[in-house]
């Protein structure tokens, strides 16, 4: 009677260890939001022509990255990567109107940002939000931060809100080139989240890194030690503005 118990313990522990396998090789198979037609919808609304356009709103959340912090205090919100975009989204689309909401507030993390995302994100209406924590969210650790991420996400989805995933801006007290640091396992785990969930992504830090793989110093893209400068902006930007095909 025990030995058939054991048996049939074996038998449900080994299912469930295949069945992960098999989840784990999906999900790694799976490939991220196509550039081109992922916000395509988002680029016909900006192509629209009074009288039959609308406001189109974008929400940038997260962190002091996006808040605009370059040398804190200071804050230069001109020269971060929501005006940038919206700078450059203008540019492009001389018809449109368009709203950047930056809902983003220094030293948070993403256990902070889900818990308000309802009420200050959401609440804006947005037809995409961005969402950048990974900095941040190296203290709180990567079970924490994918229940986070998943949260926000979800709650985008169900509303018909299209997500932009960004990985973490560089720093410079961090081994950009070592894959087990915490920054680089934060930017691998929202990697993992964007194919799985199909939604966009900016990475940030593999901008980064391959700035400095061409001989670019890594001080000449920051204000301070975890902040940008505009050069550091400008990479995330320009990668931002190519997912809004023209």
């Amino acid at each position: 009677m025990n030995r058939g118990r054991r048996h049939a313990g074996w038998a449900v522990a080994l299912l469930g260890l295949l069945s992960m396998r098999v989840f784990a090789a999906e999900t790694s198979q799976q490939q991220a939001a196509d550039s081109k037609a992922y916000l395509a919808h988002v680029s016909d609304l900006f192509k629209k022509e009074w009288p039959a356009n609308r406001t189109v709103n974008i929400v940038c959340h997260g962190h002091s990255v996006p808040a605009g912090y370059f040398r804190t205090p200071a804050v230069d919100s001109p020269n971060a990567y929501p005006h940038l975009l919206f700078m450059g989204l203008k540019e492009r689309f001389p018809v449109a109107v368009i709203n950047v909401i930056v809902t983003a507030i220094g030293g948070e993390n993403s256990s902070l940002g889900a818990a308000r995302f309802e009420k200050d994100v959401l609440a804006c209406k947005p037809d995409v939000v961005t969402i950048d924590y990974g900095l941040n969210d190296r203290g709180l650790g990567l079970e924490r931060t994918r229940a986070n991420l998943v949260s926000m996400i979800e709650k985008s989805q169900k509303q018909n809100v299209a997500v932009i995933l960004l990985t973490p801006t560089a720093d410079t007290g961090a081994k950009v080139d070592n894959p087990n640091d915490p920054l680089n396992q934060q930017a691998e785990l929202i990697r993992s989240l964007s194919k799985e969930y199909r939604v966009a992504l900016v990475d940030s830090l593999g901008l980064f890194q391959d700035a400095i793989k061409n001989g670019t110093k890594l001080d000449d893209l920051m204000s301070q030690g975890n902040h940008p400068n505009r050069k550091g902006h400008d990479l995330v930007a320009e990668r931002l503005l190519d997912w809004f095909p023209q």
